[in-house]
């Protein structure tokens, strides 16, 4: 069986994204979360994602790596969006698809997939489609 591994942040896109895979591709869904320290307890997000079909689910802490390889050298080479702003959130997306990519190697069973969240239109016309079936009806 296949294996998709999920950038899940634990929102309502990447939890129907779960459901969405699982039943799309016939795969088996592995849910990771990185820590990347943004300030949150993240406790809850494994349970959540078991809840609503992962087969499993990591909740990786990464705050000093992230800090150490990405934030600190982006600050020192004043990195900044708009003149203004530090660029945290885009900074991560490559330390998150590496670890995605260790996850997805550690699952080497067969064919094996990763994926991110969706944009939120892509995301919005998924949530449209799975919420407007009829239950049973496959369709």
């Amino acid at each position: 069986m296949q294996r998709i591994v999920l950038a899940y942040s634990g929102g309502l896109d990447t939890s129907i994204a779960i459901a969405w895979l699982a039943e799309k591709y016939a795969a088996e869904v592995v849910a990771v979360t990185l820590d990347i320290g943004q300030g949150r307890e993240l406790s809850d997000v494994r349970e959540r994602a078991l809840a609503v079909g992962a087969v499993r689910a990591h909740v990786l802490d990464v705050r000093e790596e992230f800090a150490n390889d990405y934030i600190l050298p982006a600050l020192q080479a004043g990195a900044l969006y708009e003149d203004r702003y530090p660029l945290a959130t885009a900074l991560g997306r490559p330390l998150i698809a590496r670890k995605l990519v260790d996850v997805a190697r550690m699952a080497a069973t067969g064919k094996r997939t990763t994926s991110s969240g969706s944009s939120w239109a892509s995301a919005l016309s998924i949530r449209r489609s799975r919420c407007s079936r009829r239950p049973g009806s496959g369709a």
